[in-house]
C-alpha cells in the first residue's frame, strides 16, 4: 500500500505541474514545503529519500522563488516606466503612424499591450512605431 501511495503522489505532483505550467501560476514557498513533507510521509520505508537529495530540491526550488521574485520586481519596474512614459505624452502633439488622427494629448490609458493617447478632439492614437511627437503642433506655411 505504501508503494501505491507513493505513485499517486507522483502523478499527482506531475499533474499539477503540468496543469500549473499551462496556467502560468507560480507555487510559493509553503506549497513546495506541503508537497516535500507529503513526498515524504508517502515515501518507501524500505527506500527513503536521500537527505542530499531534499536539500537538492530545497536549493533548487529557492533559485527558482528568488527568479521569480527578480522577475516580479522587473514588472514592477516596467510598469513604472510606462506610466513615465505616458505622462509625458500629456500636453504634447502627436500624429498616428498612418497620418489620420493627429492633435495635442489630452489623457493617455496604459493598457497590458500598448499605450493608448486620446487626443483634445477625441481622436484615439496607438503609441507605436511610426508616430510623430512634438511639443507643438506644426504650424502650416501657406
Amino acid at each position: 500500500m505504501a508503494v501505491d501511495a507513493t505513485s499517486n503522489v507522483s502523478t499527482t505532483s506531475t499533474s499539477s505541474t503540468t496543469s500549473t505550467a499551462q496556467t502560468k501560476a507560480t507555487l510559493n514557498y509553503d506549497n513546495f514545503l506541503q508537497l516535500l513533507i507529503a513526498q515524504m510521509k508517502n515515501q518507501d520505508p524500505t527506500d527513503p529519500m536521500d537527505a542530499s537529495e531534499q536539500m537538492s530540491q530545497l536549493a533548487s526550488f529557492s533559485q527558482v522563488e528568488q527568479t521569480i521574485q527578480t522577475n516580479t520586481k522587473l514588472d514592477t519596474l516596467l510598469a513604472s516606466s510606462s506610466l513615465t512614459q505616458a505622462s509625458s505624452y500629456v500636453g504634447k502633439y502627436m500624429e498616428s503612424a498612418d497620418g489620420k488622427v493627429k492633435g495635442t494629448i489630452e489623457s493617455v490609458k496604459i493598457y497590458s499591450d500598448g499605450i493608448i493617447a486620446t487626443t483634445t478632439a477625441g481622436g484615439n492614437i496607438l503609441v507605436q512605431a511610426g508616430i510623430t511627437i512634438a511639443d507643438k503642433a506644426p504650424t502650416s506655411d501657406t
